[in-house]
């Protein structure tokens, strides 16, 4: 391999995967009561990296080639796949691994938010892949570094955050058909949320087939950070709703002596939390003081989720469990 391509190929996929480490540790952050499991979002991450990647590259490929076999014509090729094919292939395999955590790993999707984490964290994933190879193909290889530099401005500053929205609609429908009694929501809702990211993804590759040149970005900027914005007021929805879970249903393990009234304070508020983990930093309570509050968090959801539904997932055991872990902990956590 020439020196050149080595070099092109290597800042493709430092481009292409860096920054989505970023934006994925973002989203992390974001969720700022009850983390995720690492374990679990990095296997969703490689998902949408390989598996989703992978697969829509192929499909999207061979159904392209179909239509171009049936019109003659490569433009139709392209917009077809673009507008048609292309969404529906890679929203469905992005949203697959979200599907294989709702019903594999029903405890660990507690909320809408959650549901919001891991579609993002598996579309950051697949556009770590889908940028990489647009880096390289029709940046680096087509103008060389000035190129390279150009796409990973379009893919990552104007249009970075394009797969995840997508797809933060797929882990909204199943959010709320987790959070659902009826037994009709439960499939009707995530076939909504897949349709919006099919829809709203169609949209954007629209925009970018029918106009060209730098108008046509520009628009396809607009676009998208409109939708950014509406989202990220959504998230804020989210975390406030949230919040006020954890008001409501801790109060009582007060007075139950479960936890302390500063405990139950710093519980209610992400910025007290952020200061007590990093006072306990420095007194050696760190880990117990970290684990203290996403237990409390975690018992939180689940009361709610028990109000909500009932013994649905063998919640009251789950409580009764969390609550002895957090007996456990209080004495030792920081507040």
């Amino acid at each position: 391999m020439e020196s050149g391509n080595l070099t092109g190929i290597l800042l493709a996929f430092i481009f292409g995967f860096f920054p989505t480490f970023l934006f994925a540790a973002l989203v992390y952050w974001t969720d700022r009561y009850e983390k995720e499991p690492k374990l679990l979002l990095g296997a969703v991450f490689l998902w949408g990296a390989l598996v989703a990647a992978g697969g829509a590259f192929i499909i999207n490929s061979i159904m392209g080639l179909g239509v171009f076999y049936f019109t003659g014509s490569e433009a139709a090729a392209e917009l077809s796949t673009g507008t048609l094919i292309a969404p529906v292939v890679e929203e469905i395999l992005k949203g697959f691994t979200v599907l294989i955590v709702f019903l594999i790993f029903h405890n660990e999707f507690d909320s809408i938010l959650d549901g919001i984490v891991y579609a993002a964290i598996a579309a950051l994933g697949f556009a770590a892949t889908e940028n990489t190879y647009y880096i390289y193909t029709y940046g680096f290889q087509e103008n060389g570094l000035a190129g390279a530099f150009f796409l990973t401005f379009v893919r990552v500053i104007l249009v970075g955050w394009q797969h995840p929205f997508y797809t933060a609609f797929t882990g909204i429908g199943l959010a709320f058909a987790r959070l659902s009694r009826n037994g009709w929501a439960k499939f009707i809702y995530p076939v909504i949320g897949l349709s919006a990211a099919i829809f709203t993804h169609s949209v954007h590759n629209t925009i970018s087939e029918l106009l060209q040149g730098f108008g046509g970005l520009l628009v396809t900027a607009l676009n998208d950070w409109a939708g950014w914005f509406i989202m990220i007021l959504f998230v804020l929805w989210a975390l406030y709703r949230e919040q006020n879970w954890i008001i409501s249903q801790l109060r009582e393990e007060v007075s139950l002596g479960v936890i302390t009234a500063d405990q139950y304070r710093v519980a209610c508020s992400a910025w007290a939390q952020s200061v007590v983990r990093f006072g306990a930093l420095f007194s050696g309570r760190f880990s117990a003081t970290n684990r203290f509050y996403q237990v409390t968090a975690e018992l939180a959801y689940k009361k709610q989720q028990s109000t909500m539904l009932g013994d649905e997932g063998g919640n009251s055991l789950i409580i009764q469990h969390l609550r002895a872990e957090l007996g456990k902990l209080s004495p030792i956590a920081a507040a």
